[in-house]
C-alpha cells in the first residue's frame, strides 16, 4: 500500500541532522536541522512574524473593498451606459461576477498554485489583479466592467486566501494562531464593508471611474512593501529549495515535492471533487456553509438595501448612504473582542474533555457564536427593519447595523476556527467548500434585495431576513449538544480526532 505521495507506507525512514533516510530508494528527504531551525517559519521572531501578518491582512482589506467599492457609483455607471435597474438590479452584476470569480479560483485554481510557494503565487496573482483593475477604469461599456471583474474578483480571492495561509505557515498552535486568525477575519469582513464609505468619499469629490483610479494608485504603492516584506512562509517550498542546493552539490537527497505527482488534470479533479463531496456528504460542513454564506452574503445585501433605506427615509445621495456601512465595519470591530472572548471559553474547555483529556472541544467554538447568530444578526436585522421610520433619528437603524456587524464577525470567525479544530488535514477543501458557498451567496443574494425592500417594505424586508437569520441560527444548536456524535459518524472528523489524540498522548509521554 502506498500513501497519498507515492511513498510505501511500510517504508522505514531514519531521522538524521535536517534529513530522513528513505530506506526504500536510499536518499535522504530533507528535513527541518532540529526544533530550532532558523529557516522554520515556526521559529521566526515575533516582530517579523507580526510584520508579515499585518502586511497580509492589509492586502486583504485592500482586495475585499474593491468588490464593494463600485456599488456607491451604480446610479453614475448606470447613467452613462445606460443601464437600468427598474425591472432588475443590474448595476449589481459588475459585484455578482466578482464574487463568481472568487468562488471558481478558490475551488479550482487556489489548489494548483500549492506547490510555487506563497510569495511567487501572491505577487504574480497580485500583478495580474492590478492589470484587471485597468479597464475598469477606463471601461467604455458595462459588458467590461462585468467581464474584468469577474478575473479581479477571482486574483482577489486567491490573495485573500493566499494571505491566510501566510498565518497557518507562521504561528504554530491553536492558541500562537487565536489573535493573528482573529485580526485576519475581521479585517476580510470589514474591508468588503469599508468599501462603499471609502468610495463614497471618491465619488463625492470625483467621478466615479476614480474609484479604480484611487485603487491602481494605492496598488501601484504597496508593491514594493510586498516585494520587500512577503518572504516564502511555506514549509515544503523552503525544504525543497534546501533540497536543490544539496543536490546540485552532489548530495543524493530528495525535497518533499520530489517524487511522483498528479498533473494538472487530475490536481484539477480533486481539488473540485473532494470539497464538493465533502459538503453534500458531512452535515456539519453543509450547515456551517450555509451559516457562514448567509452572514457573507448579508454584508453584500447591505451594500445594496442601505443605500435604499438611508435614501428613502431620509433623502441622503449614493455617497452619503455609503458613508453609513462604517457602522457594520464598528460592529465587526466589537465583533473582534467577542471573539478573542469565545478563545477563553474555548481553551478553558480542555479541562472537562473527555474524549481527548487535555484537548479543547471543538464545540466551544461556538458558544459565543450562537448569541451572536440569535442576538447580533437576528436581532439587528429586527433592530434595522423596525426603526426604519422618516421620525426616526438615522443613528437608530444604524445600531442595528452594527449588531448585525458585530454578529456576523464573531459567527464567521468561529466556523472558521471550527472547521480548522474538527477537519484537521483536510481543513483546505472544508474551507474551499465554505468559501465557494459565500461567494455564491455574495452573488446572488443581493439580486434580490432591491425587488423585496420595493415590494415588502423596509420594515419587512429586514424582517424576513431577521426571521431567516433565526431558522439558520438554529442548526448549531443542533451541532452544541450533539456535536460529538456527529464527529463520531464523520470518516474525515474521526480521523482528525485520532491525530488529536496521539498527539495529546505525545505531548503527556513528553512531559
Amino acid at each position: 500500500m502506498t500513501d497519498v505521495d507515492g511513498v510505501p507506507k511500510d517504508a522505514s525512514p531514519i531521522q538524521h541532522d535536517g534529513q530522513v533516510v528513505d530506506q526504500t530508494t536510499g536518499s535522504e528527504v530533507i528535513d527541518w536541522y532540529g526544533p530550532s531551525d532558523p529557516d522554520n517559519p515556526y521559529n521566526w521572531s515575533s516582530s517579523r512574524k507580526w510584520i508579515i501578518t499585518v502586511v497580509g491582512t492589509l492586502a486583504t482589506l485592500v482586495m475585499t473593498m474593491n468588490g464593494t467599492m463600485i456599488t456607491v457609483a451604480a446610479d453614475a455607471i448606470n447613467n452613462e451606459f445606460h443601464v437600468s435597474d427598474a425591472n432588475f438590479p443590474n448595476s449589481y452584476w459588475p459585484v455578482a461576477t466578482w464574487a463568481l470569480g472568487g468562488g471558481i479560483s478558490c475551488l479550482v485554481i487556489l489548489p494548483l498554485m500549492e506547490d510555487f510557494g506563497v510569495r511567487p503565487a501572491f505577487l504574480t496573482t497580485y500583478v495580474v489583479f492590478f492589470l484587471f483593475v485597468i479597464p475598469q477604469a477606463v471601461a467604455q461599456n458595462f459588458a467590461t466592467l462585468v467581464v474584468t471583474r469577474f478575473f479581479a474578483g477571482g486574483c482577489a480571492s486567491i490573495l485573500s486566501n493566499t494571505a491566510a495561509a501566510l498565518i497557518g505557515n507562521i504561528w504554530e498552535g491553536d492558541r500562537a494562531r487565536t489573535i493573528p486568525m482573529s485580526f485576519f477575519v475581521t479585517t476580510y469582513m470589514a474591508g468588503a464593508s469599508m468599501g462603499p464609505v471609502i468610495a463614497g468619499v471618491i465619488l463625492q469629490n470625483l467621478s466615479w471611474r476614480w474609484i479604480s483610479f484611487m485603487q491602481l494608485i494605492w496598488l501601484a504603492i504597496l508593491f514594493p512593501v510586498y516585494v520587500f516584506i512577503f518572504q516564502e512562509s511555506r514549509g515544503t517550498v523552503i525544504l525543497q529549495k534546501r533540497a536543490r542546493k544539496l543536490q546540485k552539490a552532489g548530495q543524493n537527497v530528495r525535497g518533499p515535492q520530489d517524487g511522483p505527482k498528479m498533473n494538472l488534470a487530475q490536481k484539477m479533479v480533486l481539488s473540485t471533487k473532494r470539497p464538493l463531496r465533502m459538503l453534500f456528504t458531512e452535515p456539519v460542513l453543509f450547515i456551517f456553509t450555509l451559516w457562514s454564506s448567509f452572514m457573507v452574503g448579508t454584508v453584500y445585501v447591505f451594500t445594496q438595501s442601505v443605500e435604499q433605506v438611508f435614501s428613502g427615509l431620509y433623502g441622503w445621495n449614493a455617497s452619503q448612504a455609503g458613508y453609513m456601512q462604517a457602522a457594520i465595519v464598528i460592529g465587526e470591530l466589537i465583533g473582534w473582542t467577542g471573539s478573542l472572548m469565545s478563545a477563553r471559553l474555548y481553551f478553558g474547555s480542555a479541562s472537562r474533555n473527555t474524549e481527548c483529556p487535555g484537548t479543547p472541544i471543538p464545540e466551544a467554538r461556538l458558544y459565543v457564536s450562537v448569541v451572536g447568530s440569535f442576538v447580533g444578526v437576528a436581532g439587528g436585522m429586527f433592530v434595522y427593519g423596525w426603526t426604519s421610520f422618516p421620525s426616526v433619528p438615522w443613528i437608530a437603524p444604524a445600531i442595528g447595523l452594527a449588531m448585525v456587524g458585530c454578529g456576523i464577525d464573531v459567527v464567521v470567525l468561529a466556523i472558521a476556527d471550527y472547521l480548522l479544530d474538527a477537519y484537521a488535514k483536510y481543513v483546505g477543501s472544508a474551507f474551499a467548500a465554505v468559501v465557494l458557498g459565500e461567494n455564491l451567496f455574495s452573488a446572488f443574494l443581493p439580486l434580490a434585495a432591491q425587488p423585496m425592500y420595493t415590494n415588502l417594505g423596509f420594515n419587512w424586508a429586514s424582517s424576513l431576513l431577521g426571521f431567516l437569520a433565526l431558522g439558520i441560527s438554529c442548526a448549531p444548536v443542533c451541532i452544541l449538544i450533539w456535536g460529538r456524535q456527529i464527529r463520531a459518524r464523520s470518516p474525515f472528523m474521526k480521523e482528525a480526532m485520532v491525530e488529536k489524540r496521539v498527539e495529546s498522548d505525545s505531548s503527556i509521554g513528553e512531559v
